[in-house]
């Protein structure tokens, strides 16, 4: 198994540009507001970031999101001034009636990388109930058939808790319809609103997993997860059962994603210029107000220590999976210890099983 090393420089950035949102999903990890933060990063503030990650050696991917990053006049300027400097960049919007038309293909334009939208349920019901406005379902079907229109790759994003687990074989035609290029299902972390909602356990979690690898083949996109790493170990598992061959594991999807994790390989930044290992584990190693991100990144002692799996304890610290999954990082601080065990998780390491 070959993992992906990531101590130059993150792989993915995501950018909570604003707080401001129109929504009042359930779940918001942002506690997102009516209006922007007077302590927003200007644009220009927002320019010299993204100078600073254009000079990694390998330059990562942003994903611009909020909030409702739609609420920052400067976006289509952002993205326009990331792609100039080689940094490809996403926008993940919130699906109102701002989203319209002549914004998409004003991000088209500005060359945004892909675009993405949450469904959270198969039906307006089951959505609206999620995102807290009626009418939010058909906005979200009439922004995928504008991005998808206009040329732009789609991710589709979708929660995952106790409740709306026995959605996901609806949702997925509905996916399959909207034209999504990506499904990624994430499994709640209890943090900001989504301290209210009941996660699933870790038996139902890996059933879930294990149904998404088992159908994931069939779907006309590809199926990944958000704060749930340990697909990556079901997967594996299920193609080791197969009888795939190295080169055949090597080359599936997944394995781009071996050890990928908050902190190693990922870093947030959120609209205060605070830095943390990613939205979901709030603690803030700097700020791109005072110190470049690329710096925050390799030398804060916080994402150098999550990029060490070794120092990670219980089930994670003993998994031989431990460098390609390695567990939510989030989630395990959201439990009591950043570096403890994701509870999430099922699986007991053979040497500890009884």
């Amino acid at each position: 198994m070959t993992t992906r090393h990531f101590h130059e420089a993150p792989a993915r950035v995501y950018w909570e540009l604003t707080r401001a949102c129109d929504l009042a999903c359930r779940h918001c990890r942002a506690e997102a507001m009516p209006t922007r933060g007077s302590d927003e990063l200007t644009t220009a503030e927002c320019v010299r970031v993204l100078e600073n990650l254009a000079t990694a050696p390998s330059r990562p991917h942003v994903v611009f999101t909020g909030g409702d990053p739609l609420k920052r006049p400067d976006l289509t300027t952002l993205v326009a001034r990331a792609t100039a400097l080689g940094v490809s960049a996403s926008v993940a919007p919130s699906a109102t009636m701002g989203l319209t038309r002549e914004v998409v293909h004003a991000l088209k334009d500005a060359g945004v990388a892909a675009m993405s939208v949450s469904l959270d349920g198969p039906t307006p019901a089951h959505h609206d109930g999620v995102r807290g406005v009626l009418g939010c379902f058909g906005w979200t079907l009439a922004a995928a058939q504008r991005i998808v229109g206009a040329g732009i790759p789609l991710q589709v994003n979708t929660l995952v808790t106790a409740q709306s687990a026995c959605w996901l074989d609806d949702i997925a035609p509905v996916v399959a319809r909207m034209g999504a290029a990506r499904w990624s299902l994430f499994f709640l972390i209890g943090v900001g609103r989504g301290r209210t909602l009941a996660p699933l356990d870790a038996v139902e979690a890996e059933r879930v997993m294990r149904w998404l690898a088992g159908n994931a083949g069939r779907w006309p996109f590809v199926a990944t997860t958000t704060e749930a790493p340990h697909y990556r170990r079901v997967v594996l598992q299920r193609l080791q059962a197969e009888g795939k061959t190295g080169a055949e594991i090597a080359s599936h999807s997944v394995t781009r994603s071996f050890g990928l994790r908050d902190g190693n390989g990922i870093m947030f930044i959120a609209a205060n210029g605070d830095v943390t290992p990613s939205g979901f584990l709030p603690l803030v190693a700097g700020n791109v107000r005072t110190t470049e991100p690329l710096v925050i990144y390799r030398d804060s002692r916080l994402f150098r220590a999550l990029r060490q799996p070794e120092l990670f304890t219980g089930r994670c610290g003993r998994c031989g999976y431990r460098a390609v999954c390695g567990g939510s990082r989030a989630r395990a601080w959201a439990t009591g210890d950043v570096y403890g065990e994701d509870p999430l998780c099922s699986w007991v390491p053979p040497a500890t099983a009884a």
